[in-house]
This record gives C-alpha cells, sequence and structure tokens, in this order.
C-alpha cells in the first residue's frame, strides 16, 4: 500500500508540475479548439501540432529566407572588407597632406 502512495505522490507532483509550467492550460486550449472545429481535420495530431507551434515541415519560403539570409551575411562580409580597405585608404591620404604641410 505504501508503493501505491509514494507513486501517487509522485503523479500528484508532476500534475502540479504539468499545471504550473501552463502545459495543462495549453492542451486543454488546442483540444477545445479541435473539438469546436466544425469540419474536423483529417489528421487531429497535424492539427495538434499546428496549434502548439511545432510543426514538422517548415513553412515554404523558410528555405527562401534561409537562403537570402546566406546571402545578405555574404554581402555584409564583402561590405565589411572593402569598409576597412577604404578607411586604410583614406587614413593613408589623411597622414599624407599632415607630413607634406610640416615641411
Amino acid at each position: 500500500m505504501a508503493h501505491y502512495r509514494a507513486s501517487e505522490s509522485k503523479r500528484e507532483q508532476f500534475r502540479r508540475y504539468l499545471e504550473k509550467s501552463g502545459v495543462l492550460d495549453t492542451l486543454t486550449s488546442v483540444l477545445v479548439a479541435l473539438y469546436e472545429e466544425t469540419d474536423k481535420p483529417n489528421n487531429a495530431l497535424d492539427f495538434i501540432k499546428l496549434h502548439l507551434g511545432a510543426t514538422g515541415s517548415e513553412p515554404a519560403d523558410a528555405e527562401a529566407l534561409r537562403m537570402e539570409l546566406a546571402e545578405l551575411q555574404q554581402k555584409c562580409n564583402l561590405l565589411m572588407e572593402e569598409n576597412k580597405e577604404l578607411r586604410n585608404r583614406l587614413m593613408q591620404y589623411e597622414a599624407a597632406p599632415e607630413d607634406g604641410a610640416g615641411e
């Protein structure tokens, strides 16, 4: 009988943990949304995943955005290198007149 109480205590602790972290409220709201759907989805699990924000597949434009990000990062790196070179050249030209003006 003591074993039964110990496992019940663990269950109760776990239930409180789920309540405290908001898991039960979130799951309840998703299940209520599924219940209230007039046109029930063919795959209830996909509906739940979608509403929990854990979709298995990414949106169609995610790959395009990822490619655009890589291109923009490469362009940024090139522009930073160009900026560095131009600053170095500017420093050379700014330093040269000062040397000549001192004579």
